[in-house]
């Protein structure tokens, strides 16, 4: 995919977001966890649910379709390839953030905390 292309993905991926976007962007966006975060953010051929340039650090949330080999298998190069580039992924499922936020919100201070250092 081309670079417009990969742009014009992720401002759709912006409009089209699900659930467990809506509801991590509005506890992440402005600061709140201390850090200024992008979401739908491409690098590359890859598009970032969550990214905060300044620690290198991802956010991903995946959902049901992530449970399926042919997705496993490109999360695990999508993967190698980001930590190639230095970026950290933290990895949660839809259901956690929908059901157990706080959690997350705490699992993402303390790395946030761990990449400032």
């Amino acid at each position: 995919m081309s670079k417009i292309g990969i742009i014009k993905k992720a401002r759709n991926l912006r409009t089209e977001e699900t659930e467990a976007e809506k509801i991590l962007w509005e506890e992440l966006r402005g600061y709140k966890v201390g850090i200024k975060w992008r979401r739908q953010h491409p690098v590359d051929m890859y598009i970032l649910d969550f990214y905060s340039p300044r620690i290198n650090l991802c956010i991903e949330l995946d959902g049901s379709t992530h449970n399926i080999i042919e997705n496993k298998e490109y999360d695990a190069t999508r993967a190698e390839y980001l930590n190639n580039k230095g970026i950290k992924i933290l990895r949660f499922w839809n259901s956690e953030v929908e059901k157990d936020l706080g959690n997350v919100l705490y699992r993402v201070r303390k790395e946030i905390e761990l990449l400032l250092v």
